[in-house]
């Protein structure tokens, strides 16, 4: 068991916690608030215990100049000071004299928000290389270390990896959270126990259908993952999206698990990505030239006699192009069979995350997890380096 922050006195001690504040922005402003709200438990509780908040976050990836202005972290600062109802002040350095000035000077329950970190990497990667200079100085910050960004646990950053190698270090609420959960559909009591995967490649689900294909009775499958699935059956999908060189994986997967394995059996279609032209037909009724971009009603009905057998279901991927309303039928389909059955029923990160949120169905979900590389790595059965080098609790 690792440490979390509750095994901390935290009166008076400069608390720098790692935060996930990788919000989507557009024009400069957030339009998606949720992964601050998520880390609000953690903030709170050093405020209530005294703590002096040092924050640090990424927002976007920063590769040239031009990226500085559009992952400014400022109106993530004002956001936060919102929610909060208290005054959060934002540095625009990442480290430096103004840094190191503007933390002298905090007292207890004050917060502060550091400028991106990912600025550091606009001249070498030293963030996300995890510099062992830029790790030990933001280290001489604090005090305490606490890891409250699962979002980016499944890389080892200097601002992770490289804080916690020189502090004490433990997991916030946030992370906390994440694990247990997840590790309930890793270490499974509950059956019939279904995953669903969508998304677009095969090869970014490889490595969660060889560590869960053996655990779960039903595996149904969606997504533009599902054509290349529906290849390797030797179904003729036209245009449609297929990763070529998951056909072998695809095939042998089919084999090993033909009684688990769940596919569609139609499809919505169109000539190209955009909302004309849109039809629905049978799987191996596609016109030439057809891409396959949802799964069609007579899939949602199939799914539906799966899930509402389920005690346990773990969905990772959009199960069409969602982000069209014309292809959203079958991830809104599956969310409204989710809503009314009784399971425990975990949602991926990434952007299974986001359409749960915004398609207004996050209150009947048991667990969204706010991190989809992170969230996928974890039920690959792999070890996290954000989490593995935080301290274990005294036996």
């Amino acid at each position: 068991m690792k440490k979390t922050i509750e095994d901390f006195n935290l009166k008076n001690k400069r608390l720098l916690i790692r935060v996930d504040f990788n919000v989507p922005m557009k024009d400069g402003k957030i339009t998606d608030d949720n992964r601050i709200k998520e880390s609000l438990k953690t903030i709170e509780y050093a405020l209530h215990n005294e703590a002096k908040i040092i924050l640090l976050s990424h927002l976007g990836r920063v590769k040239e100049e031009s990226d500085l202005e559009k992952t400014d972290l400022r109106p993530v600062a004002t956001r936060l000071s919102e929610l909060l109802d208290k005054k959060v002040t934002f540095v625009e350095s990442t480290r430096g004299p103004i840094v190191e000035a503007a933390i002298q000077n905090m007292q207890s329950g004050d917060i502060i928000l550091l400028q991106n970190t990912r600025y550091e990497d606009l001249y070498g990667k030293l963030e996300s290389t995890n510099d062992e200079e830029l790790g030990r100085y933001w280290a001489s910050l604090g005090d305490i270390f606490i890891n409250d960004a699962f979002g980016t646990s499944h890389r080892a950053h200097a601002s992770n990896v490289g804080i916690a190698s020189h502090l004490p270090s433990g997991l916030g609420f946030l992370v906390e959270k994440e694990v247990n959960q997840l590790d309930i559909a890793l270490h499974h009591e509950k059956h019939p126990y279904t995953i669903i995967l969508g998304g677009a490649k095969v090869s970014d689900k490889v490595g969660v259908i060889q560590s869960l294909g053996e655990k779960a009775d039903y595996i149904l499958i969606g997504g533009a993952m599902a054509y290349t699935f529906l290849k390797a059956k030797g179904v003729d999908v036209k245009a449609s999206l297929v990763d070529t060189e998951s056909l072998p994986f695809c095939e042998a997967m089919l084999e090993k698990y033909k009684d688990k394995i769940v596919l569609p059996i139609d499809s919505v279609n169109a000539k190209e990505i955009a909302e004309k032209d849109v039809h629905t037909c049978e799987i191996d009724a596609f016109d030439e030239n057809d891409i396959g971009l949802d799964i069609g009603p007579k899939t949602v009905q199939r799914f539906k006699e799966y899930l509402q057998k389920s005690e346990l279901v773990v969905w990772n991927g959009t199960l069409g192009y969602a982000e069209l309303e014309a292809f959203s039928y079958g991830t809104k389909g599956i969310l409204e069979i989710l809503k009314d059955i009784d399971a425990i029923k975990i949602i991926g990160g990434g952007d299974t995350a986001a359409s749960v949120i915004s398609f207004g169905y996050k209150e009947y979900m048991t667990h969204i997890s706010t991190g989809g590389g992170a969230s996928l790595e974890l039920l690959e059965g792999k070890k996290l380096p954000g989490i593995e080098i935080i301290e274990d609790k005294d036996e």
